[in-house]
């Protein structure tokens, strides 16, 4: 038996009868075809699944699709605007921020939450966001570059 869900994701609402124990990760990609939120570990260390939930980077694969009943959600989708790429999604193209680009969604996502609480972090606060993303490809020194990037297009 279904429950009814409604759920705001980037900017157009969506509602659905889900199973109660369809992880939210589960529902963007499977259910609305959000597939830029990766699905990485099934066990929430990667941060591939990373989306902003009412302004929040979450990690898709530990929350229920009903527990973000009236939620709004973001993906790696809803980020840019009228055709422009968002300044993190600019960074880690200008600044070679990604490899094969798995980790790529949920890393921009975390550093969204990141800048949002603070425009022009140093590499400490940058590095110590983005404890909870892995990437096995770049040794994270570009990603940090990327995010600078960001704060100071932002600026």
């Amino acid at each position: 038996m279904g429950v009814s869900i409604s759920v705001t994701v980037n900017g157009k609402q969506y509602q659905s009868d889900v199973e109660p124990r369809l992880l939210l990760v589960e529902y963007l990609r499977e259910t609305l075809r959000f597939t830029g939120t990766h699905i990485g570990c099934d066990t929430s260390s990667c941060g591939a699944c990373t989306v902003l939930i009412d302004g929040k980077a979450v990690k898709s694969c530990t929350m229920l699709a009903v527990q973000a009943d009236g939620a709004k959600i973001t993906t790696i989708e809803g980020l840019a605007g009228n055709g422009k790429l968002h300044p993190l999604q600019e960074g880690f193209r200008e600044e070679h921020g990604l490899q094969c680009g798995f980790c790529t969604p949920g890393m921009i996502l975390t550093a969204h939450q990141l800048l949002e609480e603070n425009p022009h972090p140093g590499e400490p606060e940058i590095r110590h966001a983005l404890e909870g993303n892995f990437c096995r490809c770049t040794g994270y020194h570009n990603i940090v570059k990327a995010v600078q990037y960001a704060a100071n297009k932002n600026a």
